[in-house]
C-alpha cells in the first residue's frame, strides 16, 4: 500500500495538468464560438471535441493505470502476509525440533578435523526427522546440555561408536548412578519425563578400552535411580484440584467423581493423614477402652458399633505417581505438602517445596486455625509448651499422653469443643486422680448459644462429670513457676495446672487470599463467595473457610462438619457444571457424653428471645439411642440426605408443667422479629428436616407450643 501511495503521488501532478489543459481547450472553443458553452467539460472528458481527445485519453490511462496497479499491489500483499503468517506458525510449531539440531554441532565441534563428513551426516540426520513425532525424549533436552543425540526414533542418547574423539565435559549429577545397561527396548517403555543424565568424564575416556569407541553417554530413566533415594512424583496438572484435606474436600471429591466418573481429583493437604472426620476427637474417641486407640483411630459409636475415624481406607486412593496415567480417574492425596501461592491468572498453584501445579477448576478448603488467647502467646517459650491448640489428629493423640501423665488440666473455653473436652477427660478422671477445671468467661457452659436457664442446668451436668467449673473467669496473665502454670484471674483467682488446653475458637485459613487476590469478609472473615460458592470463575470454597450469603439469614460463615458436607458436595456439583445455588440450612450437634446430646440449626445466639418446650425424657431420649436408630455416631450424614417433609403434629395432649430444672428433652425456638430463625433439639434426634422446614418457610406463629408437636416430644 506505500509502494500505491508513492505511485499515486508522482501521477497526481500529470493528472492536474492533463485537466487543466482540458479546462483551457475548453475556453478556447468557447471564445471561438461566441459564447461559453454548459457542461463543456464533461463532454470534452467523455467524447471530446476534435484537437483535445489526447490528453483526456491520457488522463483515463493513467488513473486507470494508478487504480490497476494500486489493486494488483495489495493483493500482493495479502497473499505475502498470509504465506509469512503460515511460514511463522510452522517455525514455531517445530521449534522444539529446531533446538536438537543446534546441540548437534556443539557436540561435533571437539571432533577432528578429519572427521568432517561424518559430522555433516549427523547433522543432517535429525533435520530428517525434524517433524517426526516420535521425538519426545529429545524434546527434554535443554539448549545447553553438551550430550550427543540420536535420531529421533531412538528414546536413548548415546554417541556414534566410529568416534575416537574427545568426549564432551561431564555434567553434573547429584547422586551418582553407575552407567546402566539399558536397552533400547527397555529404554522406550519409559514415559517422556525429565531424565536424569550421567555421562563419563572426560579423563576417564583416556583410558584403554577393547571397544574402538570410549563408552557412550546414556540417558538414565527415573526407574533406573533407587526409589528410596527419589522424591514422590507430584502431577504437573490436576483438571481438579482441591486445596485441603478435610471434610469440605472430600466431600467434593466425592461429589466430582459422581457426576463425572472419570475425573481426576487431587488433594492437597498438609497434613500427614489421609481425609478424616474431625467430631470423633473430641467424642468418641475419649471414651474408648481400646489402649490403642492412639494407634488404630478406631472407636465405637453410642450404639456399639465400631468404625475408623477416616472417610475412606487407602486403596479408595490411587497414587500421585499413578495420577496422569490413570485410565479411569480417580482421587489422589498429596499428603504434607501446603500451597503457599495462587496464580489465579495463570491457573496454578506453588507448593512449599516450589513445586508448582496448574489446574483447570480448584476448590479452596483449608478450614480454620484454632485462636489462642494473646496471654498464653505472650507467656514464653515454656507456657506454650504445656498448651495445646486442639484440631488435628496429631493434637488429639498428644493431649491424649500428656493426660494419662499429668495431675491437673486446664480447659479455657465454654463453647462446643471446651464443654466436649472437659466431659471426656471428667470421665476419665473418674478412673484416676486427674484434676480437670474448665473456665470461661461466661456464666455457664455454652453461654453464647444456649438460653440461660439450659446453659446453668448444663454446666451442673459437667460438674457432675467430675469437672471443676470456674465461670465469669476472665484471664489476666499466665506465667511457669515451680514446673506448674500459674493463671491468675482479672479477679484475683489463682489457678495452678500442669496443662492448658486452649478452646476459645477457630480463625478461618485466608492465608492465600492476598496472592489470589479474593476478597475477605471483614465481619465474619473467610473468603467471600457467591450463592454458587464461588469466589472467581473457577474458584470454589467451601467449609468453615468459606463465608456465603443465606436468602433467609443473610451473610454467614458457619464451622461446623454438616455445613463442611453439604459446601463441599455442593461446590463439587458445580465445579461440574451444576451450577445450583446454596440454600441448605445446615445443622450442627453436640454431646455431652452418651447421655446428653442437641442439634441445632440455624441462628442459635443467646442473645435473641428464645421460647422452649420441654417434656420428660426416656431411655431413648439420648444420643446412644439416636445413633442406634440412624447407624451412625456422625448424624449428619443421615439428616443432610433427607427431603423434608410435611410434619405431622402428634395427637398426644401436652403433659403437664415440668418440674423446676428439669429439662430431659424439648425445642428451643429462636426468634427475630417474631420470626424463627434458629431451633435447638435437646435430646430430640432424627428430627432436623422438620426444623429446617420450618426455617426455611419464614413464616411467624402465634403458638410456639403448636409448632413443637412437630417434633413429637410428648411421645412415650
Amino acid at each position: 500500500m506505500l509502494k500505491s501511495k508513492t505511485v499515486w503521488k508522482k501521477l497526481a501532478p500529470l493528472a492536474r495538468a492533463s485537466s487543466t489543459v482540458c479546462r483551457h481547450n475548453v475556453r478556447r472553443a468557447a471564445f471561438n464560438n461566441g459564447r461559453r458553452q454548459a457542461l463543456v467539460p464533461t463532454a470534452h472528458m467523455s467524447t471530446g471535441p476534435a484537437g483535445g481527445g489526447g490528453e483526456n485519453q491520457l488522463y483515463i490511462l493513467l488513473v486507470g493505470a494508478a487504480c490497476l496497479g494500486g489493486g494488483v499491489y495489495a493483493y500482493r500483499t495479502i497473499k505475502g502476509d498470509q504465506q509469512r503468517y503460515q511460514d511463522r506458525l510452522s517455525e514455531i510449531a517445530s521449534r522444539p525440533f529446531k533446538e536438537t539440531t543446534d546441540i548437534l554441532p556443539k557436540a561435533t565441534e571437539v571432533h577432528d578435523q578429519g572427521s568432517e563428513p561424518e559430522a555433516t551426516e549427523k547433522e543432517t540426520a535429525p533435520s530428517e526427522e525434524e517433524m517426526s513425532p516420535a521425538a519426545p525424549a529429545i524434546e527434554k533436552l535443554a539448549p545447553s546440555e553438551t550430550t550427543e543425540v540420536s535420531p529421533a526414533a531412538e528414546p536413548v542418547v548415546e554417541a556414534i561408536p566410529e568416534e575416537p574423539a574427545e568426549q564432551p565435559a561431564a555434567l553434573v549429577v547429584e547422586e551418582p548412578v553407575p552407567p546402566p545397561e539399558t536397552s533400547p527396548s527397555e529404554s522406550a517403555e519409559q514415559p517422556p519425563e525429565p531424565s536424569v543424565e550421567s555421562v563419563q568424564s572426560a579423563a576417564s575416556a583416556e583410558s584403554p578400552a577393547t571397544e574402538p569407541a570410549v563408552p557412550p553417554p546414556v540417558v538414565v530413566t527415573e526407574s533406573a535411580v533407587d526409589p528410596a533415594s527419589s522424591p514422590p512424583k507430584i502431577p504437573s496438572h490436576a483438571p481438579y484440584l482441591l486445596i485441603g484435606g478435610g471434610t469440605a474436600s472430600f466431600a467434593a471429591a466425592r461429589s466430582i467423581r459422581a457426576r463425572d466418573p472419570g475425573a481426576r481429583v487431587l488433594i492437597v493437604t498438609d497434613e500427614p493423614d489421609l481425609p478424616y472426620m474431625r467430631p470423633p476427637l473430641s467424642k468418641e474417641l475419649w471414651f474408648s477402652d481400646d489402649p490403642s486407640v492412639t494407634d488404630t483411630l478406631r472407636f465405637k459409636q453410642w450404639n456399639g458399633k465400631e468404625r475408623s475415624i477416616y472417610f475412606q481406607p487407602p486403596s479408595f486412593y490411587i497414587s500421585p505417581e499413578d495420577f496422569d496415567s490413570a485410565e479411569n480417574g480417580g482421587v489422589a492425596v498429596l499428603t504434607g505438602k501446603k500451597v503457599v501461592h495462587m496464580d489465579v491468572r495463570g491457573n496454578k498453584v506453588q507448593l512449599n517445596d516450589s513445586t508448582e501445579i496448574s489446574y483447570d477448576k480448584c476448590l479452596i478448603a483449608t478450614g480454620g486455625v484454632p485462636r489462642n488467647l494473646q496471654v498464653i502467646e505472650r507467656a514464653g517459650e515454656e507456657v506454650m509448651k504445656k498448651t495445646t491448640l486442639f484440631r488435628k489428629i496429631d493434637d488429639f493423640k498428644a493431649l491424649d499422653k500428656v493426660s494419662r501423665n499429668i495431675q491437673s488440666i486446664t480447659i479455657v473455653g465454654g463453647g462446643f469443643l471446651g464443654s466436649e473436652l472437659a466431659c471426656a477427660l471428667g470421665r476419665r478422671s473418674n478412673d484416676s486422680e486427674l484434676e480437670v477445671i474448665q473456665m470461661f468467661p461466661e456464666k455457664g457452659n455454652m453461654g453464647k448459644v444456649l438460653p440461660e436457664y439450659l446453659s446453668n442446668w448444663t454446666t451442673e451436668k459437667v460438674k457432675k462429670e467430675g469437672v471443676k467449673v470456674i465461670a465469669e473467669a476472665l484471664v489476666k496473665t499466665v506465667t511457669y513457676k515451680d514446673d506448674k502454670v500459674e493463671i491468675i484471674l482479672k479477679d484475683g483467682r489463682v489457678v495452678k495446672t500442669d496443662h492448658i488446653v486452649a478452646a476459645v475458637g477457630l480463625e478461618p485459613n485466608v492465608d492465600l487470599a492476598k496472592s489470589a487476590g479474593l476478597e475477605v469478609d471483614a465481619d465474619f472473615g473467610g473468603y467471600r463467595v457467591n450463592a454458587e460458592l464461588q469466589a472467581r470463575s473457577n474458584i470454589w470454597v467451601a467449609g468453615d473457610a468459606a463465608c456465603f450469603y443465606d436468602i433467609r439469614l443473610g451473610r454467614r460463615r458457619v464451622e461446623h462438619h454438616d455445613h463442611a458436607v453439604v459446601s463441599g458436595r455442593l461446590a463439587g456439583e458445580n465445579m461440574t457444571g451444576a451450577s445450583k445455588p446454596y440454600w441448605h440450612q445446615s445443622m450442627f450437634w453436640s454431646d455431652l457424653g452418651p447421655d446428653v446430646g442437641y442439634e441445632a440449626i440455624g441462628i442459635v445466639d443467646s442473645s435473641l428471645p428464645t421460647v422452649g418446650v420441654f417434656a420428660k425424657a426416656t431411655a431413648k431420649d439420648t444420643p446412644k439411642a439416636a445413633t442406634e436408630q440412624s447407624g451412625t455416631g456422625i448424624r449428619s450424614e443421615s439428616e443432610t440426605e433427607e427431603v423434608a417433609t410435611v410434619p405431622v403434629a402428634s395427637l398426644t395432649p401436652a403433659p403437664s408443667p415440668l418440674e423446676k430444672d428439669d429439662y430431659g428433652k424439648g425445642v428451643i425456638f429462636y426468634l427475630r422479629d417474631k420470626v424463627v430463625v434458629g431451633i435447638i433439639l435437646w435430646n430430640v434426634f432424627n428430627r432436623m428436616p422438620i426444623a429446617r422446614k420450618i426455617i426455611k418457610d419464614g413464616e411467624e406463629h402465634a403458638d410456639l407450643n403448636e409448632v413443637a408437636k412437630l417434633f413429637n416430644i410428648h411421645e412415650d
